[in-house]
This record gives C-alpha cells, sequence and structure tokens, in this order.
C-alpha cells in the first residue's frame, strides 16, 4: 500500500504553490502519493497544468466551490 503526504496550500498565492509542490515531489519515494488541496481559479489553473508538463498522474478526490483537493502519485 502506498503512502500518503499531506499538503494543504490553500491560500497560499502563485507561483509558491507550484515550488511548493515540486519540492513535496522531489521528497517523495517511488509510488508514495501526494494530497494537496489548493484553492479554486488561478492556483488551480497553475498547478494542474505544472503537473501536466511534469508528466505527473493525479486524479481529483474532491471539489467544493473554494477549494480543489488531489491525489498525485510519484511514479519516478
Amino acid at each position: 500500500m502506498p503512502s500518503l503526504k499531506y499538503l494543504d496550500l490553500k491560500s497560499v498565492p502563485c507561483p509558491l504553490n507550484v515550488v511548493k509542490i515540486k519540492l513535496a515531489l522531489e521528497k517523495l519515494s517511488k509510488n508514495e502519493q501526494l494530497i494537496v488541496e489548493l484553492d479554486k481559479g488561478e492556483p488551480e489553473e497553475m498547478v494542474l497544468s505544472n503537473l501536466k508538463e511534469m508528466g505527473c498522474l493525479f486524479t481529483q478526490i474532491k471539489e467544493n466551490e473554494k477549494f480543489l483537493k488531489i491525489k498525485i502519485l510519484n511514479e519516478k
């Protein structure tokens, strides 16, 4: 069972949230997963497009009008 790391980036501005995710992903072992909560809008767009550019696999777990929760799988 892969272990989970959790990152709460609600109210963290761009591009700091992207930087924090990249740093957290670098610390993950292979097949560990990172759960990230972030604000909707610009942070969501920036983070998701960056994850796609980096070739990360992620799934959306939860969403409401203010926040988004995603799970990122570290395959490297």
